[in-house]
């Protein structure tokens, strides 16, 4: 499409926001949605005179509720600079509206990538990369995210599973064994959905969508990306190896904890979603 054919809010808000760009000022352009995204509207915006290619990300309903938009520009334009995430564009950052450009010569990955070796390791380096960068603006433990959820329920009169006292009673167990242990935060990317990692013909990753990076513990990283890949108790051995050189089983039970951990953080997620969210998809499947 090109402005002036919205359809749905969302591309009347896209078209408000590409006019008060100066990125896209004097440009003629044209926009279609990008799927796979389950928070916000995504569209690829393309300039005629160069051909470029741009993302442009609208915050979804309700998302403010659980994502700082200064937070999430803080992390995105760190991963700029470290070369594992793409160049980040402030045109329309008080808005919350995150430009980045379109990385067309990448793809994004599928869990079968992940079935193979190359990719597995690849996705370690980039991990390897964003954990190195300068701390973040925003500390966010699995432990703040999850206790943020459960009182977002309570308002919202959301829905909660019969076995919720069960599991509330597992979330503190875990987190005193973990905060009794020590924490190590360092800048964590959160939300390793297979195709927010964007795969190169050279073999490398880059990671998109910092939306919910946070300071958090490091194995939250590697619980959360090995449970939605839902590795082999060997292949989750052979990554935590080739990232940290060697591996104890005291640091794969962190790993194992914080995966546990990430369902609960991910579920109470969607009760929110349930409730707010104004995108076409099943939360409660979810």
């Amino acid at each position: 499409k090109t402005p002036g054919q919205a359809a749905s809010e969302a591309e009347h808000t896209l078209e408000a926001a590409l006019a008060r760009a100066a990125l896209f000022q004097g440009k003629t352009l044209s926009y279609r949605p990008v799927a796979g995204g389950i928070s916000n509207p995504n569209f690829r915006v393309t300039t005629a005179e160069d051909g470029k290619h741009y993302f442009v990300k609208i915050p979804g309903a309700g998302t403010e509720m659980f994502i700082d938009r200064a937070a999430a520009f803080d992390a995105s334009r760190k991963a700029a600079a470290q070369g594992v995430g793409p160049r980040v564009y402030d045109d329309l950052y008080e808005d919350g509206i995150e430009i980045n450009d379109f990385m067309s010569d990448r793809r994004s990955c599928t869990n079968t990538d992940f079935g193979q070796p190359g990719p597995r390791l690849a996705a370690i380096e980039a991990y390897r990369a964003f954990h190195a960068v300068a701390p973040l603006s925003l500390t966010k433990t699995v432990f703040d995210m999850i206790e943020e959820h459960d009182r977002q329920i309570t308002e919202l009169g959301g829905w909660r599973p019969p076995d919720y006292p069960w599991l509330m009673d597992q979330y503190r167990m875990a987190r005193r064994a973990l905060e009794a242990s020590g924490l190590d935060l360092v800048p964590c990317f959160n939300d390793p959905m297979a195709g927010n990692f964007m795969i190169g013909s050279d073999g490398s990753i880059m990671l998109i969508d910092y939306e919910y990076a946070s300071m958090n513990d490091r194995c939250y990283d590697f619980g959360i990306w090995f449970g939605e890949m839902f590795f082999s108790r060997e292949i989750e051995m052979e990554l935590l190896e080739a990232y940290f050189g060697s591996v104890s089983e005291q640091t794969y039970a962190r790993v194992i904890v914080h995966k546990a951990l990430a369902d609960i953080k991910w579920a109470f997620w969607s009760y929110v979603q349930q409730r707010v969210s104004q995108l076409d998809f099943d939360f409660f499947k979810y």
